[in-house]
């Protein structure tokens, strides 16, 4: 890649596939995992776990499957519970007691789904980042899956910074530039199973359960979690805070960063001290 990428590269099994995750920090470090979303390889965190790490943390970051070099499964296997046994597996296979997780997107349906059905005595934070809140009786998720497969084949064929800024305005250059390199491992398959599970798969059903320690953060011009959106999830779950991140769409840290973690940070620091 025409980056640098600070993460260590590396490979365990879990929950029957190969997954690949990039690791930042010490052992001895509170741990962390990013879950990254539909069409985002682990390399497009890099950002985020380089930040996160230098605050104290171990973080892992794991290709979800069917991206990076993470496997690619039979078909039919792109549900929540699939994901989420996934992140299960992984925490086990990596030697992780109880660790801060961290979502965005789809990344951040996953982590609820592992938080409510398999963290049982989940005693960390749980941060999700702008989940789509679309499912059943719910309407469409916002980014079509044309608009995706377009992106997709446009970086198979080799696409270019600019086209891909086209898509994200407010994206800094090295970002773009991982992302023309990344989108091309993410496999179409798992894209399409993955936006159907936005429309078919309830997010409220596992949002109604997540307990404190929790927070969720939200674009302020997000069509993800709109405001609608937000006060139906308060209501659901009014236990849980909603932070909003002004001049944010969906993609709140590529977006805003400096916005992001003024909100992220004074969650993070708590845990560490708790």
């Amino acid at each position: 890649m025409s980056f640098e990428i600070t993460g260590r590269s590396i490979h365990v099994d879990a929950n029957g596939i190969r997954h690949h995750v990039l690791s930042y920090g010490e052992s001895t470090q509170p741990s962390v995992i990013i879950l990254p979303g539909i069409t985002s390889p682990a390399v497009t965190a890099d950002f985020l776990a380089q930040r996160i790490s230098a605050m104290g943390f171990a973080v892992h970051v794991p290709d979800i499957r069917g991206r990076g070099q993470t496997d690619i499964p039979p078909s039919g296997n792109y549900r929540l519970q699939d994901f989420s046994a996934d992140v299960a597996g992984l925490v086990a296979a990596l030697n992780l007691r109880d660790p801060l997780v961290i979502g965005h997107s789809m990344g951040a349906r996953i982590a609820a789904a592992y938080a409510t059905e398999h963290a049982v005595r989940r005693r960390s934070l749980l941060v999700l980042v702008d989940p789509p809140l679309c499912g059943p009786g719910r309407g469409a998720y916002p980014t079509s899956l044309d608009s995706f497969m377009r992106q997709l084949d446009e970086a198979k064929r080799g696409t270019t910074p600019e086209a891909v800024r086209s898509f994200y305005p407010k994206w800094p250059d090295r970002e773009i530039l991982i992302r023309v390199e990344a989108l091309p491992g993410c496999d179409e398959t798992a894209i399409r199973e993955s936006h159907e599970g936005f429309e078919t798969e309830d997010f409220f059903r596992y949002w109604e359960k997540v307990v404190a320690p929790a927070v969720l953060i939200y674009g302020g011009d997000s069509p993800v979690v709109t405001a609608d959106g937000a006060a139906e999830l308060t209501r659901t779950n009014p236990a849980i805070p909603l932070v909003c991140v002004p001049d944010a769409g969906h993609m709140i840290p590529w977006d805003n960063e400096t916005g992001f973690f003024d909100a992220l940070t004074p969650w993070l620091e708590d845990a560490k001290a708790s």
